[in-house]
C-alpha cells in the first residue's frame, strides 16, 4: 500500500505521544544545504546517527561539528535539560534559527532524535534523494517515558532470520523508542547461537527450522555485532535460552541431556506443538550444560540480563521443575546474570529478583499478584493484546488466532498500569510485544505483523496514561504509512486507521 503525505508533521502528530508539547507554526526551521549538526563529546554519536538518517533523502552534507556557527543549525547537547526528563527523556526547542535538543543522557538524546525525524516530511526516510522542502515544525517538547522497559521480542528459533534482517528490525523498532529487543534464540525447532563448549547445539540443533528448512545460527562474533548494533541505537538485547522445556533442538544435539540417553530427531514438522520436550532435570550433565551455556552467554551479554523461558514445561515433573529453576537461577547468579522468565516460572517460587513476563490472556493471575506483593517486577505481554503473531482478522494468511484477532484497536485499548487485578502500576517494569515466527518466513512477514501494531504497544510503554486516546492515536498513526512506504516497510493497511488518500 502506498500512503501519500509530504507535509511536515506537527508536534501533535508524534508517535508515541509526547508528555507535553506546543506547536509554533510561525517558528518552523528549514534544513538547507548549509545546515550543520552541532554535537560534541558524548553527544557526537547521536549527531552522527541523525546525519546518516537525513543525508540520503535531503542530499545535504549535514556535517557534524563541535561548535555552533552564527547561522544556527541543529544542536544536540548533553546537559541543561529540564530535570523532569530524567535518564531517558529529552527537551526539544525548534525556532526559525535553530533546533536545540537537550538530554541528560545519550539515550535521551537518541529518543529526541526519533521525535525530530517525525517533525520532518515523511519522505525524509527515503534512501534516495527527494525534492524537499525540509521543514521542521516549530515549537517545544518536554518528553520522557512512563515505563523503563519498552520491548519487542523476535523469535529467530522457529524460523531463522539473518543478522542483516535483525539489524533492519532493530532500526524500525528503535524509531518508536523501543529500548529492549528480546531475542528468542532457542526452541524445539532450532538453536541459534554458537556455544563453543557445546558446538553441536548450533551446527546440529541450528540446522533446521519449522517445516524442515535449512535453519541457521549466529556465530558469537555475529551475535556480538548484533548486540553492539543494537546498543548504538540504545536498544538492549536480552537473549532467551528456553529451558527446561522447548529444548528438542538441544536434546537432538546431545543425547546426554535426555533421561534415556536417546537423542530425538530434529523437530522439522510444520506443526506448532509445544510442551513435549524437557531437559533431564536429574542428570548432572544437564547442569553442566546450563553452566557452560550461561557462562558463555554472560560474556556476550553486556546488559547482564538473560531470559530462561521456563514456560510450557509440560513433561517436566513438578518437583523436578522447581529444582531445575532454582539451580538455573543460582548458576545464572554465579555468572553475574539477572534473570527473566515467563510467568510459569512462578510455579517454582523464585526469589523476587526474578523478573516475570506475563503472557496470559486475562487480567487475573493470582500467582503474579502474590509475587508482586513480595516485590517481583513484571513485564506485560498479554497474548490477547500484545502478541504480534496473532492475525489481524480471519482473512490474514499468516499468524495464529488462539489468543484472538488483534487489530490496532485491540493492541492499543488497554492500560499496562491497571491490566492485571491486584497488581499495582509500581510493580510493572514495562511492556513487550512478542513476535513468534512459526508462520513467518521473510522480512516482509516481520514488517506486516509488526506494523502498525508495534507502535501501539510502544506508545503504551512510553506515553503518559492521560494521552491515551484511540481516535487521536489512529489519526497520528495514519501519517506514518507514508514513512513506512518511504522505508520500504511492508505494513498491513488496517481499516481501523484513516490513512490519507
Amino acid at each position: 500500500m502506498s500512503v501519500r503525505t509530504s507535509a511536515a508533521a506537527s508536534i501533535a502528530d508524534v508517535v508515541p505521544a509526547v508528555v507535553s508539547g506546543r506547536s509554533a507554526p510561525d517558528a518552523d526551521f528549514q534544513l538547507t544545504p548549509s545546515t550543520t549538526i552541532v554535537a560534541a563529546g558524548a553527544a557526537e554519536a547521536a549527531g552522527t546517527y541523525l546525519a546518516e538518517v537525513l543525508r540520503p533523502a535531503t542530499g545535504y552534507p549535514l556535517p557534524v561539528v563541535p561548535r555552533e556557527s552564527p547561522d544556527g543549525g541543529i544542536v544536540l547537547v548533553l546537559g541543561g535539560a529540564d530535570p523532569r526528563v530524567g535518564a531517558a527523556g529529552y527537551q526539544l526547542v525548534v525556532d526559525r534559527r535553530r533546533v536545540v535538543l537537550r538530554a541528560a543522557t545519550a539515550a535521551g538524546l537518541f529518543a529526541g532524535v526519533q521525535t525530530l525525524r517525525q517533525l520532518l516530511p515523511a519522505t525524509v526516510e527515503s534512501r534516495q534523494q527527494q525534492p524537499g522542502p525540509w521543514t521542521v515544525c516549530g515549537g517545544e517538547i518536554l518528553d520522557y517515558p512512563r515505563f523503563a522497559h519498552r520491548g519487542a521480542m523476535l523469535d529467530v528459533a522457529r524460523h531463522f532470520f539473518t543478522v542483516e534482517e535483525v539489524k533492519r528490525h532493530i532500526d524500525l523498532i528503535a524509531q518508536y523508542k523501543i529500548n529492549v529487543l528480546h531475542l528468542h534464540l532457542t526452541d524445539d525447532q532450532g538453536w541459534r547461537l554458537e556455544i563453543t563448549s557445546w558446538p553441536r547445539l548450533a551446527t546440529h540443533g541450528g540446522g533446521t527450522q519449522v517445516g524442515g528448512g535449512p535453519g541457521g545460527y549466529y556465530t558469537q562474533r555475529e551475535y556480538q555485532d548484533l548486540v553492539a548494533y543494537a546498543a548504538a541505537r540504545h536498544v538492549t538485547i536480552i537473549p532467551e535460552i528456553d529451558i527446561p522445556g522447548h529444548s528438542n533442538a538441544a536434546l537432538s544435539a546431545y543425547a546426554e541431556l535426555t533421561c534415556d540417553g536417546e537423542a530425538p530427531p530434529p523437530f522439522t514438522t510444520s506443526g506448532t506443538a509445544v510442551g513435549f520436550s524437557s531437559l533431564c532435570v536429574d542428570n548432572d550433565s544437564t547442569y553442566r550444560f546450563v553452566d557452560d551455556v550461561l557462562e558463555e552467554l554472560s560474556a556476550l551479554t553486556p546488559g547482564g540480563r538473560v531470559h530462561i523461558g521456563a514456560d510450557e514445561a509440560d513433561v517436566t515433573p513438578p518437583e523436578g521443575y522447581r529444582k531445575f529453576v532454582h539451580r538455573a537461577l543460582a548458576i545464572a547468579a554465579g555468572h553475574g546474570l539477572e534473570v527473566t522468565g515467563w510467568h510459569e516460572v512462578l510455579r517454582a517460587d523464585p526469589p523476587p529478583a526474578t523478573v516475570v513476563q506475563y503472557w496470559g490472556t486475562s487480567g487475573v493471575d493470582n500467582l503474579v499478584a502474590a509475587a508482586t506483593a513480595r516485590g517481583t517486577e513484571i513485564v506485560l505481554s498479554p497474548a490477547s493484546r500484545a502478541y504480534l503473531d496473532m492475525k489481524y482478522h480471519r482473512g490474514i494468511p499468516i499468524g495464529f488466532k488462539w489468543a484472538g484477532f488483534i487489530d490496532v484497536d485491540e493492541a492499543y485499548n488497554w492500560d499496562p498500569g491497571s491490566f492485571l487485578r491486584d497488581v499495582p502500576e509500581s510493580a510493572v517494569l514495562g511492556v513487550e510485544a512478542p513476535l513468534w515466527s512459526e508462520t513467518l518466513t521473510s522480512r516482509d512477514d516481520l514488517d506486516f505483523m509488526s506494523f502498525p501494531r508495534l507502535p501501539a504497544i510502544a506508545e503504551l510503554g512510553w506515553s503518559p496514561r492521560s494521552t491515551h486516546d484511540r481516535q487521536d492515536f489512529a489519526r497520528r498513526l495514519a501519517r506514518h504509512g507514508a514513512r513506512w512506504t518511504a522505508q520500504g516497510v511492508a505494513f498491513y493497511p488496517s481499516t481501523q486507521i484513516p490513512w490519507p488518500a
